[in-house]
């Protein structure tokens, strides 16, 4: 017991390094909530725009963009894209590279949730969009008020998924100096040589954070599907 009180002792109090970890959950959350913040704006509106060519046959040149778009960011891993981001595309910027990871994620989840998306307004059935037709609604109306709220409920728990592996995902900003979750515990482990308790404490925070989100999600699922069926 006392080797073990000692590591951790050494991994959390001595020298305060339980703030590294405080700071690693703090650029962790903020580049979560950015994130999914842009992923969200992103993937709703080129999903839109693909579903408005499919509806339309408008907006071609548009709609192929959005296609490579998808295509690219879902056939590369993050970590090729934050590194392409941070050393190519922002090499000689000042940028923060909070900034840069927060658009890697962001960018990187909209291509998922565009395709979430697409298939939630697939899943509609395509009478219902034919009846908004005989009701003189144009495609925008139907999509706000027919469309979006019954698929938004169906891929509810999908687009609970993507936001939990995210938050997981940031684990690599560390690769461009960002001092997130695991780059705290792995700074900590190069001093005390231990990685026992770093580790583990950074398993046991990612833990909560998808427990907590978990259970946001689940309470929003049922709240939307409460008002859809209502």
């Amino acid at each position: 017991m006392g080797e073990i009180w000692d590591s951790f002792y050494q991994t959390f109090i001595f020298e305060d390094r339980y703030l590294y970890f405080l700071e690693g959950i703090k650029f962790t959350l903020i580049i979560a909530f950015f994130s999914i913040l842009l992923g969200l704006i992103l993937g709703v509106f080129i999903s839109i725009v693909r579903d408005f060519h499919k509806q339309t046959g408008k907006w071609f040149l548009l709609s192929k963009i959005c296609d490579i778009y998808v295509y690219v960011i879902r056939g590369t891993p993050t970590l090729l894209q934050l590194m392409i981001l941070y050393y190519v595309i922002f090499k000689t910027s000042t940028l923060s590279p909070i900034i840069v990871g927060i658009l890697t994620f962001g960018i990187n989840s909209g291509a998922y949730v565009a395709e979430i998306f697409r298939a939630g307004y697939d899943g509609i059935d395509k009478g219902q969009r034919e009846a908004s037709k005989t009701l003189g609604l144009n495609y925008l109306k139907t999509m706000r008020y027919i469309i979006f709220p019954q698929a938004l409920a169906k891929i509810f728990p999908a687009l609970g998924n993507e936001i939990i592996t995210l938050v997981k995902e940031t684990s690599i900003a560390g690769y461009v100096g960002i001092v997130e979750l695991i780059k705290a515990a792995d700074i900590i482990s190069s001093r005390t040589y231990d990685y026992f308790f770093p580790l583990i404490i950074a398993a046991i925070v990612y833990l909560l954070l998808t427990f907590i989100l978990s259970k946001v999600m689940k309470y929003g699922e049922r709240k939307l599907n409460h008002v859809v069926s209502g």
